[in-house]
């Protein structure tokens, strides 16, 4: 089903950039203003450079046949080279869970190309809705250089590690590339160019659907150059995507919460607020004195064990104004309910980041899909304090906090074809820009 096939990486050479961290990034919508202007002090081959070009970044501002100039020039330089012979790379990442202090993992992956395909072949499958906004920006970007610097980050179901198993046990003592990123996260590379072993691994990714968990923009920006390129006569490069490419039953595999922020109501009320919520919701008013900062952690822990029952979520809009939502236990999805998610698949109608967006957003402030997809009223945030500080501000009228989505429920909505709603997930750590590159004019070969 799925095609994997290994590639001749582009790459920074060291002898010319020195230490990886100065030019390797976050993925590019990963990376704020503040974030930018400090690579940008790091190093003049920084990849935001090209990948979030100044002074916007995206959109109108962007500059992106300068990032094209740029990227070409790196290339006459020396200061990006084509590997010698095509591979796959294995690639892990060792980091700590946020808010679990001593609670280390490893993730497992792979780095190849991977041919796209149209989500109507049902061999990649999405888990979430896109935004039309960054799939223009990437599309420019990529016209403008002909490269993928960023790996989606797709998933695939293997419960014997059969391909695990096949990739090895690299020496940790001798890898490829190797960097520690801003958050502690350990990215280690490694080359894997045997023939066979590359073929075997192949031959069993065949058989798997993959699932893209990070990465859905940069996916459909693909699959419309690949269009667009086809109505030109066709490029074979453009066919494929690089990607990294993780079994999801590892146990490395961290989801994160995203919790939303709401602004730009006009007359929020936090008691009609709760009166409307109550229709389908208990809502329970919690006591938490001081800032965020002295009560959140607390809080969390309260909201994960009330969703280890039922659907909840938290709800903020400032001192004095915090409540825990559990949706009821009478809540009958046959009557009033089911009514309400008549459009919504049955796989999704006790999730709790489904309920928020149409029961919550939707149904108790009016804000619809179109302004949701539009980012309008909305912002998505990782740190519940952050959420919280921004309702504190003044910033915000009311912040929801959020249970990470299960793994089981991405998935199984996912190959049903049901896509969850914006930032339903956050996979953590995220996958760093710079480490290898798919060059689509590589004269080397692929």
């Amino acid at each position: 089903m799925a095609e994997i096939i290994p590639f001749r990486a582009l790459h920074y050479n060291p002898g010319l950039v020195g230490d990886l961290s100065n030019v390797v990034t976050q993925p590019y919508d990963k990376i704020s203003p503040e974030m930018q202007a400090r690579y940008y002090g790091l190093s003049p081959y920084n990849l935001a450079r090209i990948i979030r070009r100044r002074p916007g970044g995206g959109g109108a501002d962007a500059d992106y046949q300068g990032a094209a100039d740029d990227f070409r020039d790196w290339i006459g330089r020396g200061v990006l080279v084509s590997d010698g012979q095509p591979a796959l790379y294995v690639y892990h990442q060792e980091y700590e869970v946020p808010g679990r202090p001593g609670d280390r993992r490893t993730r497992r992956g792979f780095i190849g190309l991977c041919r796209l395909e149209d989500y109507g072949a049902r061999i990649v499958h999405r888990h979430e809705e896109t935004l039309s906004g960054p799939k223009a920006d990437r599309l420019e970007l990529l016209k403008a250089t002909r490269a993928h610097f960023g790996q989606i980050f797709l998933l695939y179901s293997d419960p014997e590690g059969r391909i695990e198993r096949e990739l090895g046990t690299p020496s940790a003592a001798n890898p490829w590339e190797r960097v520690e990123d801003e958050y502690g996260t350990v990215h280690s590379v490694w080359r894997l160019a045997d023939a066979s072993s590359m073929a075997r691994i192949a031959g069993m990714m065949g058989e798997k659907k993959l699932l893209i968990a990070d990465g859905h923009h940069r996916y459909e920006t693909a699959l419309a150059y690949r269009d667009r390129c086809r109505g030109q006569g066709g490029d074979a490069r453009a066919e494929y995507v690089m990607a990294t490419l993780v079994r999801m039953e590892t146990d490395g595999l961290t989801i994160l919460p995203t919790h939303r922020v709401v602004h730009g109501l006009a007359g929020f009320d936090w008691t009609a607020f709760g009166a409307d919520a109550g229709r389908f919701f208990e809502v329970q008013a919690v006591q938490a004195a001081g800032p965020a900062s002295a009560w959140v952690a607390a809080f969390a822990a309260r909201l994960a064990e009330a969703g280890s029952e039922r659907p909840a979520l938290g709800a903020y809009a400032g001192p004095g104004r915090l409540a825990l939502l559990r949706l009821r236990a009478d809540a009958d999805l046959t009557g009033v309910l089911a009514t309400v998610l008549a459009d919504v698949p049955a796989g999704q109608r006790r999730l709790d980041v489904v309920l928020l967006h149409r029961l919550i957003l939707q149904g108790a402030l009016g804000i619809d899909r179109h302004a949701v997809r539009e980012e309008r009223n909305l912002r998505y945030v990782r740190e519940l304090r952050a959420a919280a500080e921004l309702v504190e501000s003044g910033a915000a009228d009311i912040c929801f906090f959020m249970n990470a989505t299960p793994m089981e429920a991405v998935r199984d909505n996912a190959f049903a074809g049901d896509p969850l709603p914006q930032k339903s997930t956050d996979f953590y750590p995220k996958l760093l820009s710079g480490l290898a590159a798919y060059w689509l004019d590589n004269p080397a070969g692929t």
